[in-house]
């Protein structure tokens, strides 16, 4: 799959807010296994529908040994501030610090089109939002505060000390 970036010129699905999936069909997880390929070959934390063209609810994680993915997600409760430098596999050699809620709960559907509520802090929840933001037409790069603190990466995303998603 290829993964649309901002200088694509089908880079306008990724600023329009996605729309729901409501009911996981086989066709929706092939659609996610194939997401789930894509991210492994771009080296990034999280893959949503929008950045492979794709204007539909839905993303996948993978952080670690731990593979997540949601369909219709939405963020429930958000507390706290922590700011941190993300990268974005449709943003290609940029980063900025970002601010975002340090702990949060997301609620959506599962492979199995079964609810699934997850809570997290530090790197999956800032994941969990960055996707969300996706879905919602929302770049990275309209969340950094100061924008100072975009700047080009050097070498690799995977050399580069961010989340790239």
């Amino acid at each position: 799959m290829e993964i649309i970036t901002v200088d694509s010129p089908k880079a306008g699905v990724l600023r329009r807010r996605a729309q729901p999936v409501r009911v996981v069909t086989p066709e929706v997880r092939a659609l996610i296994d194939q997401m789930f390929q894509t991210l492994g070959e771009a080296s990034g934390l999280g893959l949503a529908g929008p950045q492979i063209g794709v204007s539909r609810r839905l993303f996948v994680v993978r952080i670690d040994d731990r593979q997540i993915a949601l369909v219709d997600p939405e963020i429930l409760h958000q507390e706290g501030e922590e700011v941190a430098t993300e990268a974005c596999l449709s943003i290609p050699g940029l980063l900025g610090d970002v601010p975002r809620a340090a702990r949060v709960t997301v609620r959506g559907r599962n492979r199995r089109n079964r609810f699934v509520t997850i809570e997290a802090t530090g790197l999956l929840a800032r994941v969990l939002q960055h996707e969300i933001d996706h879905l919602d037409g929302i770049l990275f790069t309209e969340r950094v505060r100061d924008p100072k603190t975009l700047r080009r990466a050097e070498g690799t995303a995977e050399a580069a000390p961010a989340t790239v998603a």
